[in-house]
Formats: structure tokens, C-alpha cells, sequence
């Protein structure tokens, strides 16, 4: 049995709008800083394609090493590396049995999750992935995100433990900003709540830290 087409649409579209955001990204804005700290564009753009592969390599039932998912330094072709990636994690998890088991090792030390929960984590990590090349971009309310795509990131979101891990070093997320924290300028409502559930300032820009 597949995964719910609903769920694969949702999925599908928070992925393509972040394709559609790294096609804008020049090789002059690289360096560029982001909402993550510590890292430039080129950090960040590194990350989201391993991250694609990685999850794309679970989809498939692949049991990957840690290693297997270090960023590797984009390229100049990095768009054209952006949307191969992003096109085969899409495909991956279009065949992937919804009763898998996909093995994500980044999680705890490396642990199975129902295939389900694993499109959920992959899709609320480029709702706020796309948020942040555009914000690096200065672009973020030119994002086009849907509204049921936002609103289940915003579920997932809510399920992301806001414990002592998120202060470790190389945690996926921040510690949560409290609720209406921040000025919501740059980001619709729904999706200004998902970035301070995860440790974004919904207002951040460049130049700003």
C-alpha cells in the first residue's frame, strides 16, 4: 500500500516551492548569511540536497551511514544538483510501501520510523527550508506555499520535542520562540507559527543576525 496521494501532493508542492526558490539563488549570493547560524547560502543549499538524498536513499528501504548524509560543497551547476535531488526524493517516496520502516541515522543516534512520520519530517524541513533561502534572498513574502501544506507542517511542527536536545550542538532546530514573538511581517500566520515553533524569527533578515 502507497502513502495517501493527499499527503504525497502536500509533499510534492513544499518541495517544488523550494526548488523554485534555490533556480533564483546566484552564484554572487553563496556567502550570503541565513536564519541558520553559522551558515552561509552555500552551507545551507549543501544541506538541503544531502538531505534530499538521504531521505530519498530511506524511501527506497537503503540503510545508510551517518556519513552518507555530510554536506558536500555545492557546485556551480547548484540549482540544476538542487532540483535532481529534490525530483528524487519525490519519486522515492511516490513507490515508498506506506508500513515501512525508513531508517533515518541522524535521529537518535539512527533509528526506524513509519514512512508516514518520515514524509512529514521531510516536508515541514523544506516549509521552513524554502522560508529560509528566500529570506536570505530578501524574497520570503514572495513565497508560494499552500495553505494545507503550511497547515501540516504546522502539525508536525507541534510534535517536534522543544527539550534540551534542540541546545546541542548541531541540533536540527533552535529552541521554540514564544508564540506571537517577533514581528510577522515577513511570513503569512500559519507559517510564521511553524518558524517559531522551530527556532526562526519570522522577522529575520539579512543583516539582522
Amino acid at each position: 500500500m502507497r502513502i495517501e496521494a493527499e499527503a504525497l501532493d502536500r509533499h510534492r508542492r513544499a518541495v517544488e516551492e523550494s526548488v523554485r526558490v534555490v533556480t533564483d539563488v546566484r552564484a554572487s549570493e553563496l556567502r550570503s548569511p541565513t536564519p541558520c547560524a553559522g551558515w552561509s547560502l552555500a552551507d545551507l543549499l549543501a544541506h538541503m540536497t544531502v538531505q534530499h538524498t538521504g531521505f530519498a536513499a530511506a524511501a527506497r528501504g537503503e540503510v545508510t551511514a551517518l556519513a552518507d548524509w555530510a554536506p558536500r560543497p555545492v557546485a556551480d551547476d547548484v540549482a540544476d544538483a538542487y532540483r535532481a535531488a529534490a525530483d528524487d526524493v519525490v519519486a522515492a517516496f511516490v513507490t515508498c510501501d506506506a508500513d515501512a520502516e525508513l531508517w533515518l541515522p541522524e535521529i537518535r543516534g539512527g533509528t526506524r520510523v513509519p514512512a508516514r512520520t518520515a514524509l512529514g519530517f521531510h516536508l515541514v524541513d523544506y516549509v521552513v527550508h524554502a522560508w529560509d533561502v528566500a529570506a536570505s534572498l530578501g524574497t520570503s513574502r514572495a513565497l508560494r506555499q499552500g495553505d494545507d501544506v503550511l497547515t501540516a507542517a504546522l502539525a508536525v511542527a507541534r510534535g517536534v520535542p522543544d527539550d534540551a536536545s534542540r541546545g546541542v550542538p548541531g541540533a536540527a532546530f533552535a529552541p521554540a520562540l514564544p508564540e506571537g514573538g517577533g514581528a510577522d511581517g515577513q511570513a503569512g500566520d500559519t507559517l510564521a507559527r511553524v518558524l517559531r515553533l522551530l527556532g526562526r524569527d519570522p522577522a529575520w533578515a539579512p543583516g539582522r543576525g
